[in-house]
């Protein structure tokens, strides 16, 4: 078999509420994740020795990144040998919130299923996508969706909104275990009910927009500034219908009422100093390319 080549798409949560710390030391999530058009690529040879390279290099520990834990995973849980040479090239940034390395993990499984015949929709591949991370499973079907428990368990799938959106990153990180630390720390404050925004998107309203909600926000701002100054800088921009940060953060994104919106927006965060990507929501999950 040749090489295939595969899109793993970035994800922004249009809702996430974070709940108290369970007895296993995750928290309780009640999210709506959506995945976007921007992706890594992919490239996976099936037939080659294990390994996996990243480009640019983001100096992981080898064998402790999620394609190698994903791959491992996969092949001890169907009784195969590890194999295969992953390369990947990133267009996400690390540890921003936007789930690429989760994503980069659903890709590699989904690259192995197809070598190995398996449906991705196996109990079997499900159960170690979500014990990569919490929200691999979400990669494997991407699009617009409900999630509970870990933020691991599908709820509902959702009808993709089909709108353009602008990602900005002021590039200081958001360490994601201080993040939740300060969280449990915090008084438990008013959390607005998932249903309404649930319900627009399924009625097709773009005024979801208005309805985006991040619990993390409060305490993700706290920590790094920069990602309110971020937040402050979309929310005052023409053509936004709603801003909110991605997962613990430290990329804030906001939905716009055009592509040339968006791009308008990106164009201004660039000049700022910050990364910024325009990009669209996306009814995929981690799929692939090529053959």
């Amino acid at each position: 078999m040749g090489s295939i080549t595969l899109a793993a798409p970035a994800k922004v949560n249009l809702y996430l509420a974070v709940g108290p710390r369970r007895p296993d030391g995750h928290h309780d999530l009640v999210s709506v994740f959506q995945a976007l058009e921007l992706a890594d690529v992919v490239v996976c040879d099936p037939d080659a020795p294990f390994s996996v390279t990243y480009e640019p290099d983001l100096g992981l520990v080898e064998g402790q990144d999620l394609v190698s834990m994903a791959s491992s995973a996969l092949a001890m849980r169907l009784g195969r040998e590890p194999r295969g040479a992953f390369k990947v090239r990133k267009y996400i940034p690390a540890a921003g919130g936007l789930g690429g390395g989760s994503s980069d993990a659903a890709a590699a499984i989904v690259a192995l299923c197809h070598a190995w015949d398996v449906p991705i929709d196996d109990p079997s591949v499900v159960d170690v996508a979500r014990s990569v991370g919490a929200d691999v499973a979400f990669f494997l079907v991407g699009g617009t969706a409900l999630y509970v428990g870990r933020g691991d368990t599908l709820a509902r799938r959702l009808p993709d909104p089909g709108v353009d959106v602008v990602l900005v990153n002021p590039g200081e990180p958001v360490p994601t275990s201080a993040a939740f630390a300060a969280f449990d720390r915090m008084l438990p404050a008013p959390t607005p009910p998932v249903e309404p925004l649930v319900e627009a998107l399924v009625a097709d309203d773009v005024d979801f927009g208005t309805m985006l909600f991040d619990g993390m926000t409060e305490v993700s701002v706290g920590l790094v500034p920069s990602v309110g100054d971020a937040l402050a800088f979309l929310r005052a921009q023409p053509g936004v219908l709603g801003a909110e940060m991605a997962g613990s953060g430290s990329t804030v994104f906001a939905v716009c009422s055009s592509a040339q919106a968006a791009e308008q927006v990106a164009e201004k965060a660039r000049a700022v100093g910050w990364w910024s990507e325009a990009t669209r929501t996306s009814g995929l999950g981690a799929h692939i390319i090529s053959v």
